[in-house]
């Protein structure tokens, strides 16, 4: 059993985050779980999952809404303000980190080092500690400013990953498409699913042909 960290920022792919949690949790791994209050506005905006209370209040609710039995292990939720968290250290056992979404203040602050709260410290420590962090911005249009900062990220040994799904599997819902994105992420984590039909190369030879 693993122990992974996802960190939920504002932005907008707040399915993308509770979808992860999800997966990682059926995977049988330890999900650290950081809500920045941007990411809870995200939550209730977006998937009407509303976080109140203490944080045992809120890490409640947050089991309610993925099903999780009380007494089931893997889920622990972190005030985003806690810096001294475990999380927090380097000598935590952390198989990686994912920030998703991921604001692109969020992504500013990890690409410059400026470690405010604990989803951009954690960050921090997982670049410092050469493990995995992958980040998944939803942003458009990019701007210089987030193009540097993502090469920042790129180059000290993090992945950048947008929530830019694709339509060749034919999605029909939304959750095809939060399920595409989700599988990649799982995939660069070292954890197989099954959620998504991956890539077999239909018609490639027909379409080279074509072309």
């Amino acid at each position: 059993m693993s122990a992974f960290t996802v960190g939920i920022s504002g932005g907008s792919g707040a399915a993308y985050a509770l979808r992860l949690i999800e997966m990682l949790l059926r995977s049988d791994e330890q999900v650290k779980v950081i809500v920045s209050p941007a990411g809870e506005k995200i939550l209730e905006l977006e998937c009407d999952v509303r976080l109140t209370g203490t944080l045992m209040d809120k890490q409640s609710q947050l089991r309610d809404v993925l099903r999780i039995g009380k007494t089931e292990v893997g889920l622990e939720l972190f005030d985003h303000k806690n810096v001294a968290a475990p999380i927090s250290s380097g000598s935590f056992p952390s198989a990686g980190t994912v920030i998703v979404p991921c604001s692109m203040g969020t992504l500013g602050r990890i690409a410059n080092g400026i470690s405010s709260d604990l989803i951009s410290r954690v960050a921090d420590v997982a670049l410092k500690e050469r493990r995995k962090l992958i980040l998944v911005p939803r942003e458009t249009p990019l701007s210089e400013i987030h193009l540097k900062n993502m090469l920042a990220i790129t180059q000290a040994g993090g992945t950048v990953m947008p929530a830019m799904p694709g339509f060749y599997h034919r999605p029909t819902r939304i959750a095809d498409l939060v399920d595409m994105i989700v599988s990649r992420i799982l995939d660069h984590l070292g954890i197989d699913s099954s959620i998504f039909e991956r890539w077999k190369g239909e018609g490639v030879s027909k379409f080279l042909m074509e072309e």
